[in-house]
């Protein structure tokens, strides 16, 4: 139902979509986009006289007749963009049935057209992985991709790095027995992720196995054939699934907390990096000549417990390793142990910090040698400035030693509620010292609530549009993000999107925030969450195209309507000045 509202400037009453309509609203059941990326692997084998082959048309053979993957609904096509040009085709999808989250989750399997031996992939096949996410990265919810297990961990950590600002879930999984065994673990782990990308936003790139999430430049195969293949020995699970529900860790989950729209770097530079396992009687020599290869720019070297390994004589080791790291060459110094950190405690692990070695601190092999690669592949990098973001954590990938773990434990409903009660005063006041405070106190909870923990709407003397149904049952951020995305302050939306908020969450009544702030007319408010990766939902580009007749500009910034902003305009036009705390713009559309 449209509601009017006054235009001061126009003095004529315009349409808005109000958050809930007049009277109770009609219980609108949520439909979460996963698109899932078949790029090869065992979990979409099925037999034959020759031995395992890939089963094409994996949708139809291995999910269609599974009544968890569908409800028997009628299969509505789904666009998937295929190709640079922006070439898109339809795709018939499946829709699971009701969740225990109360939604449900509509998706399509697209599969690439040659799919990738797990064994044999590299920078090239993670590009095209990437690029599929990329052009696709507005049309879905959240990305499953089936992968085989024996590089699924490199290349976990390879997209993690590759996936910039990344805002949604990405989900990989694969399985140690195909889906059309009739023993096999590639069901549990493809409803799961499934679950996951369709449910909860967790933005980052992580691995599913065996009933636990793992962030996946953490995660490493333990195991060539069991069910439990994969682990991080040195980062807790971000989730586990038990048999009442998924339960997330999210005071672990990492966020993106610059104000950057999502973009992917391919160029992952893997040709001219390299790992080397030290062992007991290992000469200098055997280094020297792996340093000295044609071309080398990075080593991984695996060394003894806490960081240790041989100086050899006179120091030969210890002058080889400073020789090349004078040379240019990036040497990062990693365990051989499953758990652990370096730490150079011991004379011989010093004796490579001060040549210059890089200490890796609790990284995986898979984890170090990707993000190397990754580094180097950016614009304008130096050894100098690799080798110092080689032990700072740029996507939860390491444990930095110096920075202490707060961790807030679960506090009782009543209590939360409380918090959230006088975060929404704050928010609705503008009051951007409160706002930090509470945020500064409560963080990670605040932050991270799990979806749909405590459904009961919240009683409380704000305007509806504050406190509506999907206060207390949205994703993390949702209920702080969206009443600040209608909130009197653009600073407290900024400083709530600094601190790692997401711009793509949904409220109950199926709002993002970037709706909600043109729908209230807000261009400072629209501007900002375009400029952190915003964009509509699909389900809402109909209502605000019907809106954008009647406020255009507001609509054009957010990305709809005769007066569009295009992403490549609004980066090259508009600018939040932080010193200032103020919208600026430059030749800004009338």
């Amino acid at each position: 139902m449209l509601s009017a509202t006054l235009n001061p400037q126009a003095n004529k009453m315009i349409p808005t979509i109000p958050e809930s309509g007049d009277g109770k609203p009609e219980e609108v059941i949520l439909e979460s986009r996963v698109l899932i990326i078949m790029t090869g692997g065992t979990i979409c084998m099925q037999p034959s006289p020759s031995g395992f082959i890939p089963a094409r048309g994996f949708q139809e053979k291995c999910m269609a007749r599974v009544p968890t993957f569908n409800d028997a609904s009628t299969p509505t096509p789904m666009g998937v963009v295929v190709n640079a040009a922006g070439d898109q085709t339809e795709h018939p999808s499946l829709r699971t049935p009701m969740t225990a989250y109360g939604r449900r989750v509509r998706y399509t399997v697209y599969e690439f057209e040659e799919l990738l031996d797990s064994s044999s992939i590299d920078a090239k096949g993670w590009a095209q992985i990437a690029e599929t996410v990329e052009r696709n990265y507005t049309l879905f919810d959240g990305f499953v991709i089936l992968h085989g297990t024996d590089s699924l961990a490199y290349t976990c950590s390879a997209l993690s790095f590759m996936l910039q600002n990344l805002g949604k879930p990405v989900v990989l999984t694969g399985s140690q027995a195909p889906m059309l065994e009739l023993q096999n673990d590639a069901t549990d782990n493809l409803l799961g992720s499934l679950v996951v990308a369709g449910h909860f936003m967790i933005p980052e790139v992580c691995l599913y196995f065996n009933n636990r999430l793992f962030r996946g430049n953490r995660s490493t195969k333990v195991a060539a054939s069991d069910f439990a293949a994969f682990d991080a020995p040195n980062c807790p699970p971000l989730a586990v699934t038990t048999s009442m529900r998924t339960n997330v860790n999210w005071d672990m989950v990492h966020r993106p907390t610059s104000l950057e729209h999502f973009s992917i770097q391919t160029n992952l530079d893997t040709t001219h990096v390299a790992c080397l396992r030290i062992f007991p009687g290992i000469k200098p020599e055997m280094v020297d000549a792996v340093l000295r290869l044609e071309g080398l720019r990075g080593l991984i070297l695996e060394t003894f417990g806490a960081g240790n390994a041989p100086s050899g004589q006179d120091n030969a080791m210890i002058n080889v390793l400073a020789s090349a790291i004078q040379r240019g060459i990036v040497i990062v110094n990693i365990t051989q142990c499953l758990t652990g950190s370096v730490s150079p405690v011991y004379a011989t692990g010093m004796s490579l910090s001060r040549a210059g070695v890089v200490a890796g601190l609790d990284m995986t092999t898979e984890g170090a040698l990707t993000k190397l690669a990754y580094l180097l592949a950016l614009p304008n990098a130096t050894p100098e400035s690799i080798a110092k973001r080689m032990s700072v954590s740029i996507r939860g990938e390491l444990t930095e030693s110096s920075l202490p773990i707060f961790r807030h434990p679960d506090g009782a409903l009543p209590e939360r509620i409380q918090t959230l009660t006088s975060m929404g005063y704050a928010i609705a006041h503008g009051d951007l010292e409160k706002v930090q405070a509470i945020t500064k106190t409560e963080h990670h909870w605040l932050l991270n609530d799990a979806d749909y923990s405590g459904n009961t709407p919240m009683v409380s003397p704000f305007p509806p549009l504050f406190l509506s149904p999907g206060f207390l049952n949205c994703m993390d951020l949702t209920p702080s993000q969206h009443m600040a995305a209608t909130s009197p302050s653009a600073q407290i939306l900024h400083f709530l999107l600094s601190q790692g908020g997401s711009v793509h969450l949904r409220n109950r009544a199926g709002r993002t925030p970037l709706f909600l702030a043109a729908n209230a007319g807000l261009s400072e408010h629209t501007l900002l969450l375009r400029k952190s990766g915003a964009h509509l939902h699909s389900d809402e580009r109909p209502a605000a195209e019907l809106l954008a007749r009647h406020r255009p500009f507001v609509w054009g910034m957010a990305g709809v309507g005769p007066k569009e902003i295009s992403q490549r305009e609004m980066d090259e036009e508009w600018d939040w000045d932080s010193r200032q705390n103020r919208m600026t713009a430059g030749s800004a559309p009338s």
